[in-house]
């Protein structure tokens, strides 16, 4: 959510096994993956492009972009998670640096 408005449903990725998976072996996301902690991603496997967002711990976002199959980022300074989706999706959703991010019951391990 951010200012109220729900962007997408989630899918918390919370242990190591779940986070290095990701969004490997899926022909498609739907709505977004949350990958916590993380200061990094990779596509190696991914059969799409994902755009990735970088949020600290507060969920503000640092940065976005767009990562195209078989790459990885390097560590995101001041990154605690990391948001990932269908490529365009950040742009449907207007979701830029500096947006205040809030995903109802992150804190608890659910998805919201």
């Amino acid at each position: 959510m951010r200012d109220q408005d729900v962007l997408a449903s989630v899918e918390l990725l919370a242990s190591r096994r779940d986070r290095r998976r990701g969004a490997r072996r899926r022909e498609s996301l739907d709505g977004a993956l949350v990958l916590r902690p993380a200061r990094a991603v990779h596509t190696f496997g991914v059969r799409f492009p994902i755009d990735v967002a970088f949020c600290d711990e507060e969920m503000v976002v640092l940065a976005v972009r767009c990562l195209p199959p078989g790459r990885m980022t390097a560590p995101h300074r001041g990154c605690h998670s990391v948001i990932e989706a269908e490529a365009g999706s950040f742009e449907r959703w207007g979701l830029k640096p500096g947006d205040k991010l809030e995903i109802e019951g992150l804190d608890e391990g659910r998805t919201g």
